[in-house]
C-alpha cells in the first residue's frame, strides 16, 4: 500500500470496571513511544487501543450504579479515551468491545472454530472468579483468613456449574510449546518466557469459553442460551481493528501478525497461551511478540484502592508536567521489571537529568549562539579530533537506540542519549566557548556548531518519549518539521550555517517544591 515496512503495535484492552489508573498510562505510554519511534523510522505504523466493555464483573458494576449495561460502558470508556488524548499518545485506533465490528470479527472466529470442530458443547463446574473473569483450578487457589477461597490474584472465586462450550486447548499444548521453542522472542521479557512453557508443560485443559448465567456479552451464533467468554471476545479485537474476518485484503493482509502485543504481567497467560492457541486453531497466524512489562508501587507500598493510594495518572501531569511523567516512567526503571514511584525519584530524574543536564546543555548552548553568533547557526571552521568525537558519538545514536527500543528496553535508549547529552556538557567546559569569544571567535563558532549539531540529533532522537519538548528545542535549533525523522540524523540533515534562529527559551524548568501554608 504505501511501500513503508508496515508494523502493528496493541496495548491490551482496559477494562471499563475502573478509572484509568497509572497502569494503564504506563502499558500505552509504552506503545506509544515504539509507534512513534518506528513512524520516524519509516515504517507505516497502526497503534491500537481500546476498552473491554464486556462480562459479569461490567454487568455486576451497571447493575450497583442503577445503569443498563451499555449506558455504564459508554461512560467508562469515555475516561480511557480521554486519557490517551491526555498524555499525547497518538493511537491510530481505538476499539470497543460493544462495537458492530467486533461483534462480526467475534461470531465469525467463533464460527470458524465451530467449522474445525476446535469448539464442543458440554458442561461446567469449577472454581470462577469474577474480578479475573477466569477459571482456576483447585491446585490454584489458596484460603484467606476469612475461610473464602481465593484465586493466586487475591480475587475471590465461586463455585460455577453451567452448560458451557469448550475449545480444544488441550490439543494445542504441543504446537505451542513448538512455537517458543521456534521463537525464542515470542514472549518476553525471558523470565516471562520460562513462566509461559512451565505452565503449558504442565498440561492444558480444555477451556470453557461460554457462558449462561449472565447475558452482557456477544451472542454465540446459533445458539442464544450462551454468550462468549470474555477473554475469547476481549482477544479478538485484535484482529477486529485490522478488519478480520476479511484477510485477503485491507489491512489484515498488511498489518496481521501483529508485531507487539504490549500486556501486564497478569494477563500474560491469556496473551501467550489461549490467544495463540485460538488463532492456529482458527488457521490464522499468531502475533509476533509478547511483552509482559512490571508493576508499580507507590512509595514502596503495594498500590490498591483499600490502601487509597492509587496513583491517578492526570494527578502526576499536574504535578510535574506530561513529558517529564512520560521521560520518569520510561527512565527509573528496566522495562519489565517491577517499578516504584516516589516524589524523591520523580524530582531526581527531572532536575537531574532533564533540567541540568539536557535543558541546561540547551539553553547555555542557544544562548550563547544568540548572544555571540548574531542569533543565527554557527559557520564552523575546520574541525579538532574532540569535534569530531563528539559528533561521531551524536550521528552514530540511531542504531544503539533503535536495538533498545526493539527489545522494549526504553531505559538503555534513554541512557545511550544521555551518555551523549553528558558528553556534550563536559566538551562545553572544556572547550569554554565564553572563552573563545574573546581569544578565537572562529573556534567559538566551530564549537558552538558542534553543540548545536548534537542537540539536533538528541531532540530527533528523544521525540517519541517528550514529543512536546523535542519539538520545541528542534524549533529552537530552526529545524524544520519535514527535517524531523530519521532520515535526517547524520551530516546530510545538518544544520546551516546562518539560518536565523528565535530566541532560545528553557524547556525544562527545574521542579520546585510548592510551599506549604503553616
Amino acid at each position: 500500500m504505501s511501500g513503508r515496512p508496515p508494523f502493528y503495535i496493541t496495548t491490551p484492552i482496559y477494562y471499563v470496571n475502573d478509572s484509568p489508573h497509572i497502569g494503564h498510562a504506563y502499558t500505552t505510554l509504552a506503545c506509544d513511544v515504539m509507534a512513534r519511534f518506528k513512524r520516524l523510522d519509516g515504517y507505516d505504523v497502526k497503534f491500537l487501543t481500546g476498552t473491554d466493555e464486556h462480562g459479569q464483573k461490567v454487568e455486576k458494576s451497571a447493575q450497583a450504579k442503577g445503569m443498563d449495561p451499555q449506558t455504564f460502558t459508554d461512560m467508562v470508556s469515555r475516561n480511557f479515551f480521554d486519557l490517551a488524548a491526555a498524555l499525547n499518545f497518538s493511537n491510530d485506533d481505538f476499539i470497543r468491545t460493544t462495537e458492530d465490528r467486533h461483534t462480526r470479527a467475534c461470531q465469525a472466529l467463533w464460527d470458524e472454530l465451530i467449522k474445525r470442530d476446535e469448539i464442543y458443547l458440554g458442561s461446567y463446574a469449577g472454581w470462577y472468579a469474577v474480578r479475573d473473569e477466569a477459571f482456576y483450578g483447585e491446585d490454584e487457589l489458596t484460603t484467606g483468613p476469612d475461610g473464602r477461597k481465593r484465586a493466586p490474584s487475591g480475587a475471590e472465586v465461586e463455585w460455577v456449574e453451567e452448560p458451557s462450550y469448550f475449545f480444544r486447548l488441550s490439543k494445542w499444548a504441543e504446537p505451542l510449546l513448538d512455537l517458543y521453542e521456534r521463537r525464542p522472542d515470542f514472549v518476553a521479557p525471558d523470565s516471562r518466557r520460562n513462566e509461559v512453557m512451565s505452565f503449558v508443560k504442565g498440561g492444558l485443559n480444555d477451556l470453557s469459553v461460554s457462558r449462561t448465567t449472565f447475558s452482557w456479552g456477544i451472542p454465540v451464533p446459533g445458539d442464544d442460551d450462551h454468550i462468549m467468554y470474555v477473554w475469547l471476545d476481549a482477544l479478538t479485537n485484535y484482529i477486529t481493528a485490522v478488519g478480520y474476518p476479511e484477510t485477503e485484503t485491507g489491512e489484515y493482509a498488511t498489518h496481521w501478525p501483529a508485531d507487539l502485543h504490549m500486556v501486564g504481567k497478569d494477563i500474560l497467560r491469556f496473551h501467550a497461551v489461549y490467544w495463540p492457541a485460538f488463532l492456529m486453531a482458527a488457521g490464522l497466524e499468531p502475533p509476533k511478540r509478547v511483552f509482559a512489562h512490571g508493576w508499580w508501587t507507590n512509595e514502596g507500598q503495594k498500590i490498591s484502592k483499600s490502601l487509597g493510594n492509587v496513583i491517578d495518572p492526570y494527578d502526576l501531569v499536574k504535578s510535574y508536567g506530561l513529558d517529564q511523567v512520560r521521560y520518569f516512567l520510561l527512565r527509573e526503571v528496566p522495562f519489565g521489571n517491577d517499578g516504584d514511584f516516589s516524589h524523591r525519584a520523580m524530582v531526581n530524574r527531572m532536575n537531574g537529568e532533564l533540567a541540568n543536564d539536557l535543558g541546561n546543555l540547551a539553553q547555555r548552548v542557544l544562548s550563547m549562539i544568540a548572544k555571540n553568533c548574531g542569533g543565527a547557526v554557527p559557520e564552523p571552521g575546520p574541525l579538532t579530533d574532540e569535534d569530531t568525537a563528539l559528533l561521531g558519538q551524536a550521528r552514530g545514536l540511531l542504531p544503539a537506540v533503535r536495538a533498545a527500543i526493539d527489545r522494549q528496553a526504553f531505559h538503555e535508549a534513554l541512557e545511550a542519549l544521555w551518555v551523549v547529552v553528558r558528553a556534550a556538557n563536559a566538551y562545553v567546559d572544556r572547550q569554554a566557548p565564553w572563552a573563545l569569544r574573546k581569544t578565537d571567535p572562529a573556534r567559538m563558532a566551530t564549537v558552538l556548531w558542534a553543540l548545536a549539531e548534537t542537540i539536533r540529533h538528541v531532540a530527533v532522537l528523544i521525540q517519541p518519549v517528550v514529543p512536546d519538548s523535542a519539538a520545541r528545542m528542534l524549533d529552537q535549533l530552526g529545524v524544520p518539521s519535514d527535517a524531523r525523522d530519521f532520515t535526517a540524523l547524520g551530516e546530510g540533515g545538518a544544520l546551516v550555517p546562518g539560518a536565523p534562529l528565535p530566541k532560545p527559551q528553557g524547556i525544562f524548568p527545574r521542579y520546585v517544591e510548592p510551599e506549604t501554608e503553616a
